[in-house]
């Protein structure tokens, strides 16, 4: 099981508005922390992948549950 260490509502938020909080929120979090992000634009299964790659984050998990797309994002080094 993966802790969590802290969790981001970005839901009712558009492209780019997810992607730019996480790194925010990220960025607070030390290397190796896990980030729960729920979303629901639909670009987010697009962009979170995608800005995890360019950022060397790790996308640990991608599910949807009540309506919203739910990330894990284990913090890279």
């Amino acid at each position: 099981m993966t802790e969590i260490a802290e969790t981001l509502d970005a839901t009712g938020l558009l492209c780019p508005l997810p992607v730019l909080k996480a790194r925010k929120r990220l960025k607070a979090l030390p290397d190796g922390a896990v980030l729960r992000m729920l979303a629901d634009d639909p670009a987010a299964v697009i962009d979170v992948p995608h800005f995890c790659a360019e950022s060397g984050h790790t996308l640990l998990d991608q599910s949807e549950a009540d309506g919203a797309q739910i990330y894990l994002i284990r913090k890279g080094g």
